[in-house]
């Protein structure tokens, strides 16, 4: 399936539209639709005026209750699902200001309760020392002390324990020579000391035999309710259960592959000393 910008932000209405046509098109009134699908009259409101995007599996209740055709059928999945995605492009992120989409995320985080990163370029911001940050933010338009600032304290969500968060880095990541030598030292130091507190868990995918497949894209899962996923001109948020599900498969299949606990910190050492050569 091809995702247009603009039909991500269009999605949404005609979605509510076409729900509100095809109920009044079997003659039924919200209240007798929700009896068939075993749903609220509220919530068939709420979908069908667009205040709340319904997901795939409270559009396929929907349509079976008024037994749209399987041309229908299709039509309208395809359209639920491009109602779930959102694309947020990076310069619209830019005009609004760094810190604010920091503010977002912080938001995500503090509403979460298992957060899972594959991280296939480079270091997260919560994982980050202060040098590291700055040199990630070097293409960034404008002041970025302010963003800075932002990133640094998100991370005192790694020391909230009533969440529990998996990061699994590949060794472009965690290699990757933003900074100099000595500071790459101190950063790798800090994932290894990150990866002892006892609700973090950090893997590494050393590069060497192929993995499952190909790491193309970072992401981020927000327990079973969102993904994220980042390219260089934006990220798209998947609130779909298939999609979910199939990023988390991925994930799963390269946490198989990574180095975790004793023995990632073992390998994490061993790197951090490359860089500690000429000190």
């Amino acid at each position: 399936m091809i995702y247009e910008p603009e039909q991500l932000g269009q999605s949404r209405n005609d979605l509510a539209d076409r729900l509100r046509e095809l109920r009044k098109q079997a003659g039924l009134t919200g209240d007798r639709l929700a009896r068939r699908c075993n749903m609220s009259q509220s919530q068939i409101s709420k979908f069908e005026t667009g205040r709340k995007t319904p997901r795939l599996l409270d559009v396929e209740r929907i349509l079976r209750a008024l037994d749209a055709p399987p041309e229908v059928l299709a039509d309208v999945l395809t359209l639920a699902r491009i109602a779930n995605t959102e694309w947020q492009d990076k310069r619209s992120s830019w005009r609004r200001g760094l810190e604010k989409r920091q503010a977002e995320l912080a938001t995500l985080e503090a509403d979460s309760n298992e957060i899972r990163y594959f991280l296939p370029g480079m270091i997260t911001g919560l994982l980050a020392i202060p040098e590291y940050i700055r040199a990630s933010l070097t293409h960034s338009p404008g002041d970025i002390s302010k963003t800075v600032a932002r990133k640094l304290e998100r991370q005192a969500v790694l020391y909230d324990k009533s969440k529990h968060f998996t990061f699994l880095l590949t060794e472009q990541a965690v290699r990757w020579e933003i900074v100099p030598g000595p500071a790459m030292a101190v950063q790798i130091d800090r994932l290894v000391s990150l990866s002892r507190l006892p609700h973090v868990r950090l893997g590494v995918v050393p590069a060497g035999p192929a993995a499952p497949r190909g790491p193309m894209n970072t992401f981020t899962i927000y327990d079973d309710r969102l993904v994220t996923v980042e390219n260089f001109t934006g990220r798209i948020v998947f609130r779909e259960f298939r999609d979910i599900a199939e990023h988390r498969n991925i994930f799963n299949q390269f946490e198989q592959a990574a180095l975790l606990g004793d023995s990632a910190r073992k390998q994490l050492s061993q790197w951090a000393e490359t860089y500690r050569v000429d000190l």
